[in-house]
């Protein structure tokens, strides 16, 4: 595994950290850092493949799609994760005012997709290891 895409995932890993502690009184952060966890993740897998690091959430979106079309996975639904739990992370930043909200059910789902969806683009990256089925 190359040194940047390892720096990713540690840096994925730190996210999917932060979630439980704050889940309760701030679920729109632990929704933002489900989504930073998985952002991080395809961007580990993206440099591993690709050489390149790709910042953009539309072209880690797009680089991913293109990267993972053959790769086995189980549950469809978490291909689309990456888009869906942006709306968390745009809540978190930019919202003001009344509008949608993030709740702890959500946040709670966004936590409980990503951690399996981290995982089986981390079995992608490293040779060996068993790729998980999400």
């Amino acid at each position: 595994m190359t040194p940047e895409a390892a720096a990713f995932l540690d840096k994925a890993r730190e996210c999917l950290a932060k979630p439980d502690g704050m889940i309760d009184r701030r679920p729109d952060e632990a929704g933002r850092e489900a989504y930073l966890a998985a952002l991080h993740a395809e961007q580990a897998l993206i440099v591993e493949r690709t050489g390149r690091v790709v910042k953009t959430h539309r072209g880690v979106q797009r680089e991913l799609a293109r990267l993972v079309r053959n790769a086995p996975i189980v549950d469809p639904t978490l291909q689309a994760f990456l888009g869906r739990a942006y709306n968390f992370k745009a809540i978190a930043d930019y919202q003001i005012g009344p509008g949608p909200a993030v709740t702890r059910e959500l946040a709670s789902e966004a936590i409980d997709n990503a951690r399996p969806f981290v995982a089986w683009l981390r079995g992608l990256i490293e040779p060996g290891r068993p790729v998980p089925s999400p």
